[in-house]
Order: structure tokens, then sequence, then C-alpha cells
């Protein structure tokens, strides 16, 4: 059995699908390894790392000669690959709606396509699920940025000269990025609040000691999708939160969005308009910018200024923390594959409730159901 790690070919992508560590054990698993040259460094492991892990080290081709499993962070373009055994097994990230072409090339090239991002989001799989480490960094990320464009301190400061008073931080959308963004914050000291359209997250926000902002008296609006993710509002639900909104956000110093519906353009929670009600340095982060935003004039890959407000809108922000964040993103992957381990076989046998929720492809067909519809 063996198994290839490629290194990222994607612009700006950092991140590496396995650390010294998860090759480690996989090795101990009866797995033989092999590390394209090159691939970790961006994430600061050195090809020596892998090395002495017991890894082999070479080129793309002798990486991928032979190989059984081929893991990677984001999707290789089938082009790009050659030389893996037929029926080779694909774990990353794929993002299969985004990408569909590139899942119909997968079918016909014989690969097995596993979409980590459509790990279900059950117990046993808590530890093999991608979307919530990532974001769980980039809601950490999300605030350092928020703080690095904003032109004032965070915490409350009482000195000889004066008080500096709180930065005023509103988070929208309280899922794991959200409710890490909420946590990182309050850490450096502002005075937070949060919304979501899930009643449910309350709670959550409460117990992290910020204020939840929530619509009242708008019956039937529970907001709760598959999965735990949020669902689309209706229109009595919009009007209400937009009004709410409104009110708030134009008291607040900085705003940090992290709204996704899975498989559908980010819904828009902030308006042209309403950043125009905020004070001129404030800040916007919108972490669902390369899903079509959250805010009016997010720009991906960019920081505008929108009526005198920043609005910070950077790609891959997991990426951005590219050692933490392959770290993490290779545990997930060695906690799939490690968990269907079978010995005799020496191989990976998935379970129909995880194989079939994740699997894209198989014996040169689309298989996933998320993606027949």
């Amino acid at each position: 059995m063996k198994i290839a790690v490629l290194r990222e070919l994607a612009v700006g992508e950092r991140r590496v699908a396995a650390s010294p560590e998860t090759v480690k054990k996989f090795i101990a698993l009866g797995a033989e390894v092999a590390v394209e040259a090159g691939a970790g460094l961006t994430a600061s492991i050195a090809d020596a790392d892998y090395a002495a892990a017991g890894a082999s080290v070479g080129d793309r081709k002798a990486t991928l000669k032979e190989a059984d499993i081929i893991l990677g962070v984001q999707g290789p373009a089938v082009d790009s690959l050659g030389g893996q055994k037929a029926g080779a097994m694909l774990a990353a990230g794929l993002n299969p709606f985004g990408e569909r072409a590139r899942v119909d090339a997968y079918a016909a090239a014989g690969i097995e396509a596993l979409a980590m991002e459509f790990m279900p989001r059950i117990t046993r799989a808590q530890s093999m699920d991608i979307l919530s480490s990532q974001s769980n960094l980039s809601g950490y990320k999300a605030v350092l940025d928020a703080a690095a464009e904003y032109g004032k301190a965070f915490p409350m400061m009482m000195t000889a000269a004066g008080t500096v008073s709180a930065a005023k931080v509103f988070v929208m959308g309280v899922g794991v990025a959200g409710l890490q963004a909420i946590a990182t914050a309050r850490r450096l000291g502002a005075q937070v609040s949060a919304t979501d359209v899930r009643s449910a997250t309350r709670e959550q926000i409460e117990s992290l000691g910020a204020k939840a902002i929530f619509v009242e008296d708008v019956k039937g609006i529970e907001g709760e999708g598959s999965g735990g993710y949020a669902t689309e509002m209706s229109d009595e639900y919009k009007a209400a939160q937009a009004a709410l909104v409104s009110s708030h956000i134009a008291k607040q110093d900085i705003v940090i969005t992290t709204a996704l519906i899975p498989g559908r353009p980010a819904p828009r929670l902030i308006s042209d308009a309403q950043i125009a009600s905020m004070k001129p340095g404030s800040v916007i982060v919108d972490l669902a910018v390369e899903q079509g935003g959250n805010v009016e004039g997010a720009v991906a890959g960019e920081v505008v200024t929108v009526h005198g407000v920043k609005i910070v809108g950077h790609k891959n922000v997991p990426s951005r923390l590219a050692t933490d964040a392959s770290a993490l993103f290779s545990r997930n992957i060695f906690n799939f594959l490690s968990a269907f381990w079978d010995k005799e076989k020496n191989a990976p046998v998935l379970d129909e409730e995880i194989g079939n929720a994740i699997r894209l492809t198989k014996d040169g067909k689309v298989v996933n159901e998320r993606l027949l519809g």
C-alpha cells in the first residue's frame, strides 16, 4: 500500500496534506509513504523531516508511481497526475460544486475521489472534519487581520493620558469560525457581540462572554439546516434581520462575517448602505468572499476601502497559518484513513455512512447523490 503526498500547485496554497507525524503513523500501519520534493516547504517542513520520518522523497512522477492513495489539500488537476494504480483513491478538499468538471475528469480517469469537505457532521467523524479544523484557524486569523487593519487598540486602556475605549466587534455567523472569532476578540479585550440565524447558537455566544443579537418574535425560524449548517431564511426573517443588523452595525468598529451555505453562493449579510452607516476607519472581514461574499463590495484577494471602511477579503485564510493548518489537516486525513484501515488487506475499507457521503467517483462514474440530484 503506497500513499503519495503531493506538492500543492494551486496559486497561494501553502499547506500540505501530511506531516512528519502522520507519515510515521501511516508507516506504523504498514503503508509505504512517498512525498513529492518541496511539498512541505511553504508549511515550514523540510524534505529531510519527511525522510527522517521514513518517507521516500522524490519528484512528482516517482511519488505517484504505483500509488494506491493520493493525498492533497486542494484537488489536483487530472493532467498533473499519472502513474498511480487503476482505481487509486484521492483524498483532498475537492470543491465538488465549484469544480464539477474536474470531478467528471476524475471519474473518466478511473480515480476514486473522496471529498474531505463532504465529511458528515457526526460524532465519530469529528476528528476527520477538515472544514472544522480549518475554519477554527480562519476565525482566529480573521480577528488578527482585522486588528492589523484597524487603526486603534482592541482592549480598553486606562492611562495617565486618558482612557482608550475597547473596540466593538460584531461577529455574523456563529459556526466554528465565528465561535473562534468571538473567543479571540474577547481575549484581545474587545467588546464582542454576535448573531446567527440558528437560534440554538444563542447559548454558545453567551457562554463565550459575548452579547447575542437575535431577531425576536419571528416564529418558526430556527435556521438549522442539515449537518448543523445554516439554511436559507424566509423573507420575513430577512427583513427583520436586516433592520436589526442595520441599527447595530452602525455602532461597530469591526465586523467579521462567516456565513456559508454548502453548494450555494454565500448569503449577502451587509449592504453598501449598511457599510456607509459605519464610522470611517472601521473594518469588515469577509470570510466568505471566495463563495461570492457576505459583504457588498468585497473583493476576493484584496483589501478595499468603501465609504471609509476597510473590507478585508483575503483568499484561503487557513493557508495564511500554513504550519498549524497543515498539522491539523494532516491529522484529519490520518484519522479518517486509519479509522477504516483493514490490517489483513493493508488498506482502508470505507463503511457506507461515511464512504457514501464523501465518495464522488468510483469505477468511472460520478456516484455522489449530492452531485447527481
